[in-house]
């Protein structure tokens, strides 16, 4: 008998909850020695990477916002703690740092992405972001402290045509929280907040947002706060020493601190594997919106942030995609064919300051309808921080 490899690269959100899944939903093969299920991840750790947002705003600390790897997994999934340095789609081959190499029957391919402030002239000297653990912390430390000026806050996108930026609703969850802390703090009458959005995103121009509905209340919901707001700011480079944010379109604008979303990219493996068709070496995988599988490459799944997809770049695209997923490959190995259908769905609470939350949702088809945001919503926003996400990367919801 022939044991069949399933691996699934990458120890975050979606990898976590996919090899979970996939268990579940293979558990009488696998029981039956007919198939094994392998996640590599180059970290023993789990972060609960949409935290790294409260770190910035002192929330959160590191200890909170991880877990072992080993114990978020069911016991049937077999860890390996390797950094995968090589795809060969074509031979259905892994390439480690170990020196190892592992054949796959299938694959799902959930490496993420990597912020890339030093992608923009002086971003990464003169700019802040809250994607990462560190950068946060260097952050909370200028927010916390700041007695008066402007912060200026930005937003860039990939250059792959119609490829949001991960977690495209954080920018404005995070003007929100801050309008809140420089409330707190006493100081929000000398602190200016200019939030900008770029020319172009996605599909959308000249807008405040990625997504119409969305875009169209934000300008009432930031004047009734006094949060400036300015479209058609897309960042080219930073004087770090001057602190100077200057346009494509020929501004220029002071800061005291920028909040810069910056430029993402897939990792190098990904890249180096030659496959990606994205423009500016940004490393996206070709994936089929409908099955998710590798164009070209029927035994390898993409999902999370390494897509080329326009759908959201964060956690709760993975929540929908991992089912399609694990459904796939059972349909493959069972009937010879796939049997799901990915329809864009993601769902999520928006952070609208904080204490309140906003739940929302869309797909391909559907764009999110913004309601009012509460202090139920935030509540909920907690619970998840606190408790569910856990839950979620077991696979238990």
């Amino acid at each position: 008998m022939t044991t069949k490899d399933i691996f699934v690269v990458g120890g975050g959100i979606g990898g976590t909850m996919t090899a979970n899944n996939l268990v579940a939903k293979l558990y009488p093969e696998i029981r039956a020695g007919k198939v094994r299920v392998s996640l590599i991840s180059n970290d023993p750790w789990h972060y609960y990477k949409p935290a790294f947002m409260y770190v910035a705003f002192g929330m959160f600390y590191k200890n909170e916002l991880r877990r072992p790897l080993h114990t978020l997994l069911k016991p049937e999934v077999n860890l390996l703690l390797d950094q995968v340095d090589g795809f060969d789609f074509k031979a259905s081959r892994l390439r480690t740092a170990s020196g190892k190499d592992h054949h796959y029957d299938y694959m799902v391919v959930s490496t993420g992405c990597v912020p890339s402030p030093e992608r923009i002239p002086g971003l990464k000297e003169g700019g802040d972001h809250f994607y990462q653990h560190d950068p946060a912390m260097q952050l909370y430390h200028k927010l916390s402290t700041i007695e008066k000026g402007r912060i200026f806050i930005g937003v860039t996108f990939p250059k792959t045509p119609n490829v949001p930026h991960q977690c495209g609703i954080a920018p404005m969850e995070t003007t929100l929280m801050l309008d809140d802390l420089l409330r707190r703090r006493g100081v929000r009458d000398k602190v200016e907040i200019l939030y900008t959005y770029p020319t172009i995103a996605q599909l959308m121009r000249n807008c405040l947002f990625l997504q119409r509905d969305v875009g169209e209340v934000l300008p009432a919901l930031f004047d009734s706060k006094d949060i400036r707001h300015q479209v058609g700011f897309t960042l080219e480079r930073v004087d770090a020493d001057a602190k100077v944010a200057y346009s494509e379109e020929g501004e220029s604008v002071e800061f005291d601190i920028l909040m810069q979303t910056p430029p993402i990219r897939a990792v190098d493996a990904v890249i180096d594997s030659g496959v990606s068709q994205a423009p500016n070496n940004e490393g996206w995988l070709p994936t089929d919106r409908d099955t998710l599988q590798l164009e070209g490459f029927p035994n390898v799944f993409v999902m999370g942030d390494t897509v080329d997809l326009s759908i959201s770049k964060a956690g709760g695209s993975c929540h929908n995609q991992s089912p399609v997923i694990c459904d796939n490959i059972a349909g493959l190995m069972r009937i010879g064919d796939t049997v799901a259908v990915y329809d864009g769905k993601v769902q999520a609470i928006a952070q609208m300051g904080l204490d309140a939350g906003m739940p929302l949702w869309y797909d391909y088809d559907d764009d999110v309808q913004p309601i009012p945001a509460t202090k139920i919503g935030g509540l909920m926003r907690k619970a998840f921080n606190r408790g569910v996400y856990w839950s979620v990367a077991r696979g238990m919801i």
